[in-house]
């Protein structure tokens, strides 16, 4: 695996999240994240679907945090 991919891959972290609604968020975006890993080549464009859905997440994420 690219040192890229690895890297973005660590912002899809699997860590206990309490909050039910967050960690299936958190979990909907890394199943997603490995799947892309496994179906893409490798190369800058899968480094930018990485980052991109990366930055999905985290809106996501603040989008349930912000609802609460």
């Amino acid at each position: 695996m690219h040192p890229a991919t690895e890297q973005l891959l660590k912002g899809f972290w699997k860590e206990p999240i309490t909050a039910p609604e967050i960690r299936d968020v958190s979990q909907f975006y890394c199943d997603m994240a490995h799947h892309l890993v496994s179906m893409l080549p490798e190369g800058a464009e899968t480094t930018v679907a990485l980052r991109k859905l990366l930055e999905s997440k985290d809106a996501a994420v603040r989008s349930v945090v912000f609802s609460a």
